[in-house]
């Protein structure tokens, strides 16, 4: 009996270890550069009533201007089906990290992309491992985490078109979005 009990409990351990926390199949995909505010036809005078705008406000600095990227790439690349920072972006991420300590009102989006190679539940869940693991090494540098968004868009948005490797590793990335 107590060696049933204990592998039960080895058993749900294992399965919990494995989980993820992410339900990518109740998780919708949105869209953030798209606008959702419904348009009007012009031959109508009718509009939606049901659309709903999902827009968020851009809260500006005290000169008026919304946050401001710093300058030079703010891209950082990844190996295929890997998630790990490769040391050519360690300062790119170093970089945006002294940007957001100094401006602490700014904040980023970190935009997790894969190439269009497996499918769109496996590449959604790499892009937003990629995501977080940039998210970690701003946090681990001293960027609060309030100031850091991270999402995953998979393959749905790559930088390059084509089947090739060329394509594919630009394609494989996290893009800061301020």
């Amino acid at each position: 009996m107590i060696k049933r009990s204990l592998w039960i409990l080895v058993l749900t351990g294992a399965l919990a270890a494995c989980s993820s926390g992410v339900k990518l199949s109740e998780v919708p995909v949105e869209d953030k550069n798209a606008s959702s505010t419904p348009v009007a036809d012009p031959s109508s005078n009718a509009q939606s009533s049901t659309a709903q705008s999902n827009v968020a406000a851009v809260v500006a600095d005290k000169s008026g201007a919304a946050g401001v990227a710093p300058a030079g790439v703010n891209v950082v690349y990844f190996d295929y089906d890997s998630f790990t920072l490769k040391s050519d972006g360690r300062p790119v991420v170093e970089r945006n990290a002294s940007h957001l300590q100094a401006n602490k009102q700014y904040k980023v989006m970190l935009e997790g992309h894969t190439d269009e190679r497996g499918g769109r539940e496996y590449n959604l869940a790499l892009g937003q491992k990629r995501a977080e693991a940039v998210r970690r090494s701003l946090t681990v540098l001293g960027v609060n985490d309030n100031q850091i968004e991270a999402v995953s868009f998979g393959k749905e948005k790559p930088a390059a078109a084509g089947s090739d490797e060329a394509a594919y590793a630009k394609n494989r990335r996290v893009e800061f979005k301020y």
